[in-house]
Protein backbone atom coordinates (compact mmCIF):
# COMPACT_ATOMS: atom_id res chain seq x y z
CA UNK A 1 0.00 0.00 0.00
CA UNK A 2 1.41 3.36 -1.02
CA UNK A 3 1.30 6.31 1.36
CA UNK A 4 0.18 9.78 0.27
CA UNK A 5 0.10 12.82 2.53
CA UNK A 6 -3.23 14.62 2.72
CA UNK A 7 -2.38 18.31 3.10
CA UNK A 8 -1.72 21.46 1.14
CA UNK A 9 0.77 22.75 3.71
CA UNK A 10 4.08 22.88 1.87
CA UNK A 11 6.15 22.70 5.05
CA UNK A 12 4.33 19.54 6.14
CA UNK A 13 4.78 18.01 2.70
CA UNK A 14 8.47 18.85 2.65
CA UNK A 15 9.02 17.25 6.05
CA UNK A 16 7.01 14.10 5.26
CA UNK A 17 8.75 13.76 1.89
CA UNK A 18 12.15 13.99 3.60
CA UNK A 19 11.40 10.68 5.33
CA UNK A 20 11.39 8.96 1.94
CA UNK A 21 8.02 7.28 2.49
CA UNK A 22 5.57 9.57 0.66
CA UNK A 23 4.71 8.76 -2.94
CA UNK A 24 1.92 11.28 -3.58
CA UNK A 25 -0.13 14.17 -2.21
CA UNK A 26 -3.85 14.85 -2.03
CA UNK A 27 -5.32 18.30 -1.56
CA UNK A 28 -8.83 19.73 -1.55
CA UNK A 29 -10.34 23.23 -1.51
CA UNK A 30 -10.58 23.25 2.30
CA UNK A 31 -6.91 22.35 2.69
CA UNK A 32 -5.89 24.74 -0.07
CA UNK A 33 -7.78 27.63 1.55
CA UNK A 34 -5.20 27.64 4.37
CA UNK A 35 -2.61 29.01 1.92
CA UNK A 36 -3.77 32.61 2.22
CA UNK A 37 -1.99 35.00 -0.12
CA UNK A 38 -0.74 32.32 -2.50
CA UNK A 39 -2.17 31.27 -5.83
CA UNK A 40 -3.56 27.78 -6.35
CA UNK A 41 -1.11 27.24 -9.19
CA UNK A 42 1.93 28.28 -7.16
CA UNK A 43 1.06 25.91 -4.33
CA UNK A 44 0.43 22.94 -6.63
CA UNK A 45 3.61 23.47 -8.64
CA UNK A 46 5.67 23.80 -5.47
CA UNK A 47 4.17 20.57 -4.13
CA UNK A 48 5.01 18.87 -7.42
CA UNK A 49 8.62 20.02 -7.05
CA UNK A 50 8.82 18.28 -3.66
CA UNK A 51 7.03 14.95 -4.29
CA UNK A 52 7.56 13.02 -7.51
CA UNK A 53 4.19 11.30 -7.60
CA UNK A 54 0.49 11.95 -8.15
CA UNK A 55 -0.62 15.35 -6.85
CA UNK A 56 -4.40 15.63 -6.59
CA UNK A 57 -5.83 19.11 -7.23
CA UNK A 58 -9.59 19.60 -7.12
CA UNK A 59 -11.89 21.54 -9.42
CA UNK A 60 -14.24 23.95 -7.69
CA UNK A 61 -17.07 24.23 -10.22
CA UNK A 62 -20.09 21.94 -10.41
CA UNK A 63 -20.88 22.79 -14.04
CA UNK A 64 -19.53 20.02 -16.29
CA UNK A 65 -18.12 22.27 -18.99
CA UNK A 66 -16.45 24.49 -16.42
CA UNK A 67 -15.10 21.44 -14.59
CA UNK A 68 -13.52 20.28 -17.84
CA UNK A 69 -12.07 23.73 -18.48
CA UNK A 70 -10.66 23.95 -14.94
CA UNK A 71 -9.37 20.41 -14.98
CA UNK A 72 -7.65 20.80 -18.34
CA UNK A 73 -5.96 24.01 -17.19
CA UNK A 74 -4.84 22.61 -13.83
CA UNK A 75 -3.55 19.38 -15.37
CA UNK A 76 -1.30 21.43 -17.65
CA UNK A 77 0.56 22.88 -14.66
CA UNK A 78 2.62 19.72 -14.11
CA UNK A 79 2.68 16.15 -15.51
CA UNK A 80 2.08 14.70 -12.03
CA UNK A 81 -1.15 16.59 -11.42
CA UNK A 82 -4.30 14.48 -11.06
CA UNK A 83 -7.67 16.23 -11.21
CA UNK A 84 -10.06 15.61 -8.33
CA UNK A 85 -13.70 15.59 -9.36
CA UNK A 86 -16.65 14.95 -7.02
CA UNK A 87 -18.84 11.92 -7.73
CA UNK A 88 -21.97 13.72 -8.87
CA UNK A 89 -23.71 13.41 -12.24
CA UNK A 90 -21.93 16.46 -13.62
CA UNK A 91 -18.68 15.16 -12.17
CA UNK A 92 -19.08 11.91 -14.08
CA UNK A 93 -19.76 13.86 -17.28
CA UNK A 94 -16.66 15.96 -16.75
CA UNK A 95 -14.52 12.97 -15.76
CA UNK A 96 -15.38 11.12 -18.95
CA UNK A 97 -14.34 14.12 -21.05
CA UNK A 98 -11.17 14.73 -19.06
CA UNK A 99 -10.15 11.08 -19.32
CA UNK A 100 -10.76 11.27 -23.07
CA UNK A 101 -8.32 14.18 -23.17
CA UNK A 102 -5.67 12.12 -21.41
CA UNK A 103 -6.15 13.74 -17.99
CA UNK A 104 -5.92 11.47 -14.95
CA UNK A 105 -8.90 11.81 -12.60
CA UNK A 106 -9.35 11.12 -8.89
CA UNK A 107 -13.06 10.87 -8.15
CA UNK A 108 -13.60 12.16 -4.64
CA UNK A 109 -16.32 12.27 -1.97
CA UNK A 110 -17.04 8.60 -2.54
CA UNK A 111 -19.24 6.97 0.09
CA UNK A 112 -20.50 3.76 -1.54
CA UNK A 113 -19.57 0.87 -3.80
CA UNK A 114 -22.16 2.11 -6.29
CA UNK A 115 -20.35 5.43 -6.57
CA UNK A 116 -17.02 3.63 -6.94
CA UNK A 117 -18.43 1.53 -9.79
CA UNK A 118 -19.58 4.69 -11.57
CA UNK A 119 -16.16 6.31 -11.05
CA UNK A 120 -14.45 3.30 -12.57
CA UNK A 121 -16.86 3.25 -15.52
CA UNK A 122 -16.01 6.90 -16.16
CA UNK A 123 -12.34 5.92 -16.44
CA UNK A 124 -11.07 7.36 -13.17
CA UNK A 125 -7.47 6.51 -12.30
CA UNK A 126 -8.27 6.82 -8.59
CA UNK A 127 -11.37 6.79 -6.39
CA UNK A 128 -11.33 8.20 -2.86
CA UNK A 129 -13.77 6.67 -0.35
CA UNK A 130 -14.01 8.85 2.77
CA UNK A 131 -13.69 6.57 5.77
CA UNK A 132 -13.91 9.01 8.67
CA UNK A 133 -16.98 10.81 7.37
CA UNK A 134 -18.80 7.49 7.00
CA UNK A 135 -17.82 6.56 10.55
CA UNK A 136 -19.16 9.93 11.70
CA UNK A 137 -22.70 9.00 10.62
CA UNK A 138 -22.59 5.54 12.13
CA UNK A 139 -21.50 3.59 9.05
CA UNK A 140 -18.41 1.39 8.87
CA UNK A 141 -16.24 3.34 6.49
CA UNK A 142 -13.49 0.77 6.16
CA UNK A 143 -15.98 -1.91 5.16
CA UNK A 144 -16.86 0.27 2.17
CA UNK A 145 -13.16 0.44 1.25
CA UNK A 146 -12.84 -3.34 1.53
CA UNK A 147 -15.95 -3.90 -0.58
CA UNK A 148 -14.73 -1.55 -3.31
CA UNK A 149 -11.35 -3.30 -3.40
CA UNK A 150 -13.07 -6.68 -3.58
CA UNK A 151 -15.35 -5.66 -6.46
CA UNK A 152 -12.52 -4.03 -8.40
CA UNK A 153 -10.34 -7.12 -8.02
CA UNK A 154 -13.18 -9.45 -8.95
CA UNK A 155 -13.70 -7.70 -12.28
CA UNK A 156 -10.14 -6.65 -13.00
CA UNK A 157 -10.99 -2.94 -12.72
CA UNK A 158 -7.77 -0.89 -12.88
CA UNK A 159 -9.04 2.11 -10.86
CA UNK A 160 -6.97 2.42 -7.68
CA UNK A 161 -8.58 2.91 -4.28
CA UNK A 162 -7.31 5.77 -2.10
CA UNK A 163 -8.53 5.35 1.48
CA UNK A 164 -9.23 8.95 2.50
CA UNK A 165 -10.59 10.88 5.49
CA UNK A 166 -8.33 8.88 7.79
CA UNK A 167 -8.47 10.14 11.35
CA UNK A 168 -5.89 8.08 13.28
CA UNK A 169 -3.14 5.47 12.81
CA UNK A 170 -5.58 2.57 13.31
CA UNK A 171 -7.36 3.74 10.14
CA UNK A 172 -4.11 3.34 8.21
CA UNK A 173 -3.66 -0.22 9.45
CA UNK A 174 -7.27 -1.02 8.62
CA UNK A 175 -6.84 0.42 5.12
CA UNK A 176 -3.85 -1.84 4.55
CA UNK A 177 -5.77 -4.89 5.81
CA UNK A 178 -8.71 -3.94 3.57
CA UNK A 179 -6.41 -4.06 0.54
CA UNK A 180 -6.53 -0.36 -0.30
CA UNK A 181 -3.98 0.53 -2.96
CA UNK A 182 -3.20 3.85 -1.28
CA UNK A 183 -3.83 5.54 2.06
CA UNK A 184 -3.79 9.33 2.07
CA UNK A 185 -2.82 10.44 5.54
CA UNK A 186 -3.05 13.83 7.28
CA UNK A 187 0.35 15.01 8.46
CA UNK A 188 -0.52 14.82 12.20
CA UNK A 189 -1.60 11.20 11.74
CA UNK A 190 1.64 10.44 9.90
CA UNK A 191 3.53 11.88 12.88
CA UNK A 192 1.50 9.63 15.20
CA UNK A 193 2.38 6.61 13.05
CA UNK A 194 6.10 7.03 13.62
CA UNK A 195 5.77 7.57 17.37
CA UNK A 196 5.77 4.79 19.96
CA UNK A 197 6.68 5.09 23.65
CA UNK A 198 8.69 1.87 23.55
CA UNK A 199 10.76 3.26 20.70
CA UNK A 200 11.41 6.46 22.68
CA UNK A 201 12.23 4.54 25.86
CA UNK A 202 14.45 2.08 24.03
CA UNK A 203 16.38 4.81 22.25
CA UNK A 204 16.89 6.71 25.50
CA UNK A 205 18.26 3.54 27.12
CA UNK A 206 20.61 2.93 24.19
CA UNK A 207 21.94 6.49 24.42
CA UNK A 208 22.48 6.24 28.18
CA UNK A 209 24.36 2.97 27.80
CA UNK A 210 26.44 4.39 24.96
CA UNK A 211 27.46 7.36 27.09
CA UNK A 212 28.54 4.98 29.86
CA UNK A 213 30.56 2.96 27.33
CA UNK A 214 32.32 6.06 25.99
CA UNK A 215 33.24 7.13 29.50
CA UNK A 216 35.00 3.80 30.04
Amino acid sequence: MRLFVDTANVDEIREAASWGVVSGVTTNPSLMSKNAGRSFRDVITEIASIVDGPISAEVTSTDPEEMVREGTEIAAWHPNVVIKVPIIPNGLKAAKVLVGKGVRVNMTLCFSVNQALLAAAAGATFVSPFVGRLDDIGNKGMEVVADIVDVYERYGIPTQVIAASLRHPAHVVAAALAGSHIATIPYPVMMQMVKHPLTDNGLAAFMRDWEKFKQG
